[in-house]
């Protein structure tokens, strides 16, 4: 899968990852590995970005004696999750027509 369109992909999955609830760093990774493949030190390079980009917000929490951190979505996050959904749609159907044409040979 190309690079880029993967990168995207895996922005919005983390996204998705904390709509409900917020989470930290270990548990997206348990959330989206059955979908999607992401190591540790792919996944805080992005929440950095994502924070960095205003679309989650990080907030240290004590731990057992350490600080972990969990990372809540903003509106604007949300938003990028929303537009990721109508623009998805785009996609399938632009999908939809190439399978047609490439099983109709």
């Amino acid at each position: 899968m190309e690079t880029q369109l993967k990168k995207g992909l895996l922005d919005v999955c983390i996204l998705a990852a904390i709509m409900n609830e917020d989470s930290y760093g270990y548990r997206i990774i348990e959330t989206i590995q059955p979908y999607i493949t992401v190591s540790e030190s792919t996944l805080y390079p992005i929440l950095r970005r994502l924070g960095e980009a205003g679309l989650l917000e990080v907030r240290p929490v004590e731990y057992h004696g350490r600080t972990r951190k969990y990372y809540h979505i903003t509106q604007a996050g949300i938003d990028r999750v929303n537009l990721f959904l109508n623009e998805w749609n785009e996609v399938m159907t632009i999908y939809r027509f190439v399978n047609k044409e490439a099983n109709n040979k």
